[in-house]
């Protein structure tokens, strides 16, 4: 089976800087890995241009068995990613904008109901224009969509932030249950014992390189950079 990610000496720009600047990253199928590093990094490039969306110019880039340099969106139906930004429509209600965004990844909305209930947006909620919702109402709409798509790669961008205790404890959930169901996840995240709660695996983002973290010190020197 092809690894989920595979990058080597792959290179980003964001203007004329160089977010990643040759960065190598293997995450095999089915695997959850966490991501750490400061803030500006490049953890978040990394996730926008493994989900297609900015462009890798130089070193190989592969999703899912897709080469990201030659066909970018390839991909992008069997990738969710959810990032800082929510990219809800204010003017929709909580369940016309999971529909919308199921239908324009080309997924079913057979589990839209279902991934309601379970981020509680059922009821009233479902009938709220988005433009009226907290932020972290409006982040728990994100999760549904991810939640009725199921896709192969969940690219998890600082997931826990902007929501309640219980809500953090809902993403837990759902990517543990992602990951039981054969999904490969990568989380970035500055919560480090959150994410070692979920995985063992741990890389760190620096200067846009990736590396494995070494030892409780690296992780302690990241946690303070990112503070």
């Amino acid at each position: 089976m092809a690894p989920a990610i595979r990058m080597h000496r792959a290179v980003v720009l964001l203007g004329r800087f160089p977010a990643l600047a040759g960065a190598d990253l293997l995450v095999e199928a089915g695997e959850v890995v966490h991501l750490s590093g400061p803030n500006g990094a490049g953890k978040s490039t990394l996730l926008r241009a493994c989900a297609g969306l900015v462009p890798v110019v130089e070193g190989e880039a592969e999703i899912l068995g897709h080469d990201l340099r030659r066909h970018p969106r390839a991909a992008r139906r069997r990738v969710g990613l959810l990032g800082h930004a929510t990219f809800l429509y204010d003017d929709l209600t909580v369940e016309d904008n999971v529909l919308f965004a199921l239908r324009a990844a080309g997924a079913g909305t057979a589990a839209v109901e279902a991934a309601l209930v379970r981020l509680g947006l059922s009821g009233r909620l479902r009938g709220v224009a988005a433009g009226r919702l907290s932020a972290g109402q409006r982040r728990r709409v994100a999760l549904a969509v991810l939640e009725a798509r199921r896709p192969e790669l969940w690219l998890l961008d600082e997931p826990h932030a902007g929501i309640d205790a219980a809500g953090r404890d809902l993403v837990d959930e759902l990517v543990l249950e992602a990951a039981a169901a054969g999904a490969t996840v990568v989380i970035a995240s500055h919560e480090l014992e959150r994410a070692a709660a979920l995985t063992p695996r741990m890389l760190v983002v620096s200067g846009g390189s990736v590396t494995p973290a070494a030892s409780p010190g690296t992780l302690a020197n990241t946690a303070a950079a990112g503070a």
